[in-house]
């Protein structure tokens, strides 16, 4: 990612936040391209520190472990895609944040701050990439998963999603640039067009057969676990279901899009590399992935 940096473009679903990201780092790319690969990588490890952070605050495993983020940078490697300073990537921050938010309401008797600001990123997450905004019926039922139902809470959430559209429209208006359209950008629904390979088989192999294996040690732990914990994940769980969906929104013929389930799958992938007991398995696991990282990326076609 560093020897051949990768130079990002504006897509199709882009935020306008995102395209003046990208606006504002386009005299500094041209002249010194290495900055999208720093800023991409700067934005991965820090994700795996908070994701690891989280996983250990919350109690997500028997004990304390950097599994969670060696399995997110290792995950990240897998798809050249998920190294490219995209919208989706910085998103994954702001989700990163959102699911810690949802922990945090368990048991609160007056949540209504912290259930705005879930929805407020939410929606700041949409003008970085419009089709996260799927993400809506995640938080939603995380909201019904981890507390009592209550409709008033579940508008607050609303509320806090549609705060940074209110302003824009604002703004908009007072400039005379009001349209629809650019409230509300195209909005559609396709099947993903991928490129079949030899290199894709690998690396939805590797990052399938420990996500299942995660998943059955994570039943087999479920009985021993606080119920907040057994809740947490189901909201991983539901996290997953929700960024599959997103590829689908607006799609394109390339992964950007699927790097924000990176996050669910090092989680489950994390219980793969603690809990198995014949420790062959996950050392093996590691080392295929490591050598199809290195195969990929000095001799596949990708990177």
């Amino acid at each position: 990612m560093f020897m051949h940096p990768h130079i990002s473009e504006a897509r199709e679903g882009d935020g306008i936040l995102f395209k003046g990201i990208l606006t504002m780092l386009q005299s500094a790319g041209k002249s010194t391209p290495l900055i999208y690969p720093l800023l991409a990588y700067t934005l991965l490890f820090l994700q795996a520190i908070i994701l690891t952070r989280f996983m250990a605050a919350q109690r997500m495993m028997s004990k304390s472990t950097y599994f969670p983020g060696m399995a997110y940078l290792l995950i990240t490697s897998l798809f050249p895609e998920w190294n490219y300073f995209t919208a989706p990537l910085i998103v994954n921050t702001i989700l990163l944040l959102v699911l810690s938010g949802l922990f945090n309401t368990y048991n609160h008797k007056s949540a209504k701050g912290a259930i705005f600001n879930i929805g407020l990123g939410l929606g700041i997450a949409s003008f970085l990439f419009f089709p996260s905004l799927t993400f809506i019926i995640w938080i939603l039922l995380a909201l019904m998963v981890m507390r009592p139902f209550r409709i008033n809470e579940l508008l607050l959430c609303l509320l806090g999603i549609t705060a940074p559209f209110y302003f824009y429209a604002v703004y908009l208006f007072i400039t005379d640039q009001w349209s629809w359209q650019n409230i509300w950008p195209q909005f559609t629904f396709h099947l993903p067009r991928l490129q079949q390979s030899a290199w894709l088989a690998g690396s939805v192999f590797l990052l399938t057969v420990p996500f299942l294996m995660g998943g059955y040690y994570v039943q087999d732990n479920l009985r021993k676990m606080l119920i907040q914990v057994r809740k947490g994940w189901s909201l991983l769980l539901l996290y997953l279901l929700g960024a599959l969906l997103v590829p689908f929104v607006n799609n394109s013929a390339t992964f950007e899009n699927w790097v924000m389930a990176a996050i669910p799958f090092a989680a489950f992938h994390a219980c793969t590399y603690l809990y198995s007991n014949l420790r062959i398995i996950p050392n093996l696991i590691f080392w295929l992935s490591v050598a199809l990282v290195l195969a990929f990326q000095y001799t596949g076609p990708g990177w």
